[in-house]
């Protein structure tokens, strides 16, 4: 099986991103070329391919410009193993929290997801077949006979007889499940106990479940009997079914193989744990997690549950503001593990404008499928979009920068009245322009002059 890495031009890449992800195009260009890359690595002769290592990235900005968006929306694209995960969270080796090799656990978790999907979607025809069947015994009223194919020649007669009436019977109850005529049927279906798949330990943090995979014989599943109907009994079965197709071995395999070659995880507030200072309390740590770090980004071997994991391929995409620090109090070391460096831009007025219409998630269609739930048909005009980028923009720059999450804020405040009153006051159609936007944002703006109360 070839690697799942699409076969896009650095360009290409940078345009699909564009579908979501408005301006900051250094970075795009750096996390094209980073994907590409892997691409170009898995056509080098084999004998040279594991000298080429991945140019780690490290992306600076303030809050809510983009900088996750962009690394979630790249793994999406390669379809990869991805996690994100926050810097602050791990403590050097001898505090109580999260080691460091969590992350790359963590990281073949999610790989072993995407490939079960995956092979779940490949046998899925063979599944919804054996769904089927299971539905039509479940719903057989009358049993199969308990006869032995010998005795009499009358015996045998009336054994045949009653086959070819039961095969006939689920025959018709067959296809009257596919036409869905007992849909809303219900059935009891043999599930797994929610809980029986985690057993209680004592750890430093507390008392907390643990997942038990691959115990002998099975020793921690219970099963218990479930009513459903027989559209959520098929369901439920054809997932059921899937996975008695999986060959787990493998799964692993092919888990532990996507870590390494393709993975990527994206570490958050990096600039965190390289601000200097001293104190107490985590601060003492910082510089320790950095120190743990940096083998796992060097290049260093995992255990894991599903097998050890060599870390050296896996792409890092580090972020943080580094409004209280600077790239250069991380250790020396750890620097030179991040040789890509990209900064990312302030949103300004004009890109909140762009953020409020051009992805295909903008938040302004977001509202819209919300209200037409209620049946009503929400519209923008073009100068209430302008004046609510240029509202965005002023309490950005007044109070706290919180990038386009300001967008959320104002969009909220705007359209809450109708919100609230969308399921009884029975209005079909409501047109948001700009004396709208200026009668409801625009006390926040004076409350905001006096006072300098953030939004």
């Amino acid at each position: 099986m070839s690697l799942p890495i699409e076969d896009l031009t650095p360009r290409q890449i940078v345009k699909e991103l564009d579908k979501y992800i408005v301006g900051q195009a250094a970075a795009k260009r750096a996390v094209a070329v980073a994907l590409r890359n892997r691409y170009r690595r898995q056509r080098v002769d084999p004998k040279q391919r594991e000298d080429i290592l991945p140019k780690n990235i490290l992306m600076m900005g303030p809050t809510g410009v983009g900088k996750t968006e962009i690394a979630r929306r790249l793994a999406q694209l390669a379809r990869a193993p991805f996690i994100k995960i926050e810097a602050t969270k791990f403590t050097e080796v001898g505090y109580v929290g999260r080691d460091v090799e969590s992350m790359v656990r963590d990281l073949v978790g999610s790989a072993v997801r995407l490939v079960e999907n995956e092979k779940i979607e490949a046998v899925r025809p063979q599944a919804e077949e054996a769904a089927i069947d299971r539905l039509v015994e479940l719903l057989d009223k009358n049993p199969h006979p308990a006869y032995a194919i010998f005795g009499e020649p009358g015996e045998q007669e009336d054994y045949a007889q009653m086959e070819a009436e039961m095969e006939q019977r689920r025959a018709e109850l067959r296809q009257a499940i596919l036409r869905g005529e007992h849909d809303s049927t219900l059935i009891e279906v043999e599930t797994e106990d929610a809980g029986s798949g985690f057993i209680q330990m004592f750890t430093p943090q507390g008392m907390e479940e643990i997942g038990v995979d691959n115990l002998p014989f099975n020793q921690s599943t219970k099963y218990v009997r479930t009513k459903m109907t027989v559209r959520e009994a098929k369901e439920f079965l054809v997932d059921a079914e899937a996975r008695r197709f999986l060959d787990r071995t493998s799964v692993n395999r092919e888990a532990v193989r996507r870590t390494e070659q393709t993975g990527i995880i994206f570490l958050d507030e990096i600039d965190k744990i390289g601000a200097k200072g001293g104190g107490s309390g985590p601060e003492v740590s910082r510089e320790g997690v950095q120190r743990d770090l940096l083998p796992i980004i060097e290049g260093s071997t995992v255990p894991t549950k599903f097998g050890p994991v060599r870390t050296d391929h896996v792409l890092f995409i580090c972020a943080g503001a580094f409004h209280m620090s600077k790239p250069s109090d991380l250790i020396p070391e750890l620097q030179g593990r991040l040789p890509i460096r990209v900064e990312l831009d302030p949103l300004n007025q004009e890109d909140f404008r762009r953020i409020l219409l051009e992805p295909q998630n903008a938040i302004t269609r977001q509202y819209q499928l919300l209200l037409a739930v209620e049946g009503v048909d929400l519209t923008f005009t073009d100068d209430a979009l302008s004046e609510i980028a240029l509202f965005a923009a002023a309490v950005n720059e007044k109070a706290e920068n919180i990038g386009a999450r300001r967008l959320h804020t104002m969009l909220e405040r705007l359209l809450e009245p109708e919100m609230f009153d969308a399921p009884e006051c029975g209005a079909k159609r409501i047109d948001v322009d700009k004396a709208m936007v200026e009668e409801r944002l625009g006390p926040v703006m004076k409350d905001l002059q006096l006072s300098q109360t953030v939004v």
